[in-house]
Parts: structure tokens; sequence; C-alpha cells
């Protein structure tokens, strides 16, 4: 399939910095190939997600593949959390679908989702037989652990990207420590965190890029 993005003779493109966002570093990215390519891609990191599919992801997309810069995953990452459904999914739609259209989102999405999905069915019939066995509970509380050290290893990953960010390290810091606080300890929804923390913090950065732009 031709990339209308795709160098001559190259084998993948480069992105246009064009339309980056504050949050994007102003450098080409490189994109797949074909369809098959991101499909395959996205197949790799679900087979590798023991515990968590977003660190994963984080290592295959932007160290391994350099597809997305960190600025541009987190990008990816802020909008596939405040969708609806598991945020690495919408993730895999929403680039699926910006280097290839609906067939992009269909292609990353079933990379991401079929082959585990065959994985899970079985192992969930298997777990049905050895559930009480110590062993077994012992074992999946392990990968729980991991899975956690996963994710906070990907956080220090991305924390650099705060610098590019409008709202700063510092700001960004009190909204995270506050969504902290408001879900992991307060128990709040969800929802109205992220639809107060969310607002506030949308609006902070409006203020904070119309000064910036008045200013230039």
């Amino acid at each position: 399939m031709s990339d209308p993005d795709s160098d001559t003779g190259s084998g993948q493109g480069r992105g246009s910095a064009k339309g980056d966002t504050p949050l994007q570093e102003p450098q080409p990215w490189l994109r797949p190939a074909s369809l098959r390519e991101l499909f395959f891609a996205f197949n790799r990191l679900a087979l590798q997600g023991f515990g968590g599919v977003l660190p994963i992801a984080h290592r295959e997309l932007v160290e391994r593949r350099s597809w997305l810069s960190p600025g541009q995953f987190v990008e990816l990452l802020a909008l596939g959390q405040v969708l609806p459904g598991p945020n690495i999914i919408n993730m895999s739609i929403i680039y699926g679908d910006r280097c290839f259209g609906w067939r992009g989102a269909l292609a990353a999405s079933t990379g991401l989702l079929a082959v585990p999905l065959l994985i899970v069915l079985v192992l969930a019939s298997v777990y049905q037989r050895f559930a009480s066995l110590p062993m077994v509970n012992g074992a999946l509380r392990g990968m729980g652990i991991v899975a956690a050290g996963l994710v906070v290893s990907t956080a220090f990953k991305l924390w650099k990207t705060l610098a590019a960010n409008p709202l700063g390290r510092l700001w960004g810091i009190v909204f995270a420590a506050l969504m902290l606080c408001l879900v992991g300890f307060l128990r709040w929804s969800m929802v109205w965190a992220l639809l107060g923390l969310g607002s506030a913090s949308i609006a902070l950065a409006w203020r904070r890029l119309s000064k910036k732009a008045a200013g230039t």
C-alpha cells in the first residue's frame, strides 16, 4: 500500500511538524509503512504487555520504532484517558486513524486485541479449574506488583515532557497530586475528578497560551 507521506525508496515516511501541538516536539517522526506493519506492531506490544500494555506501548512506539515522540505519546495518552473505554485501545484507534484513516484504526485495534483475546479466553477457562491453588493466587499478586512498577517507570520516562507542556512542571505536579488525592485517597469518581481538574487545567493552559500568543 502506498503511503502519501512516505519518502521515495525509504520504507517509512516522516510526518510534518506543521500540525504539532505544544506537547509535540517540532521534529519529524517516523510512521508505519503499511497496514500490515501497523497491525503487527500493535500485536507485538499487546503480547508483551503482561500486567499492563501502557509501558510496553511507550517502549515500542517511542523508543524502539520512533513512531511517536515522548510529547506525542503523552498527547495520545491524555486523549485516550479522557475518552470512554481503555486508554490503550483508544490510543491505538486514534494513532491508526492518523496514519491510514479508518483502515488504520481497525488494523491497530485488531492487532492489539485479536491474539490476546484468544489467550485470555483459554487462560480464563484454565483459571476456573486452578483458582483455589495458593500458588496461582500468589502468582497473580506478584504480577500485580510488577504491573504497578511498570506504570511508575513509564511515569518517570514521561516526566521530561512536562517541560514542553503549557502548564509547566510546577502546575503539572500540582494537578497530578490533586488527582492522586481525589481518586486514590478520597475515592472520588474518576468522571467527576476529570471534569473538575480537567476543566481547570484546560482553562489554565488556554489562558497561558493566549497570553503567549498575545505577546508574540
